[in-house]
């Protein structure tokens, strides 16, 4: 008769590595309309440009801010148009996860999860401003956060070769 082999356990059942929102909240909002009403007047297509920030912080251990700030400003010639931000924040509990895997999961999956949020928010805000809608494209945070990490080893190697 065969004896059965248990599989092994994991004797620290607590320690299985967890994600989790623990809150989805706007920070800052803002719209500045400096030229109305008479902005509202002008017939020309303005040009919009989009920045976006993101920064994270360690509020407790396992428990982290992570914040995702985009700025979309609306000029015509020199005046401006609309200028909106918004700072979108959520509180997401990280446990049990490398530290070196912590810095992408607040640098990739937090702003994927924040940016659908801010996104409307950006669009409603505008809205409410009297303007078309800004439909903001998806934005690729996997390919961002590689960008910045090679950014910033570039700027190590440089700042070691004297």
């Amino acid at each position: 008769m065969a004896e059965e082999q248990a599989a092994p356990v994991n004797q620290e059942q607590g320690q299985q590595p967890s994600f989790g929102i623990e809150k989805i909240y706007v920070k800052d909002l803002s719209l500045e309309i400096p030229g109305a009403p008479q902005i509202f007047t002008q017939r020309e297509s303005p040009q919009v440009s989009i920045e976006l920030q993101n920064a994270a912080k360690v509020l407790e251990e396992g428990v982290y801010e992570a914040v995702i700030t985009v700025t979309v400003t609306s000029k015509l010639q020199d005046k401006t148009v609309f200028l909106v931000e918004v700072a979108q924040a959520g509180i997401f509990q990280i446990r049990n996860v490398p530290q070196e895997n912590i810095e992408m999961i607040l640098g990739v999956t937090c702003p994927n999860i924040l940016f659908p949020y801010a996104r409307e928010a950006v669009s409603d805000l505008v809205t409410r401003g009297g303007f078309p809608p800004v439909l903001l494209n998806p934005i690729n945070f996997e390919a961002l956060y590689a960008q910045q990490k090679q950014q910033a080893a570039a700027s190590a190697d440089g700042a070691t070769t004297h």
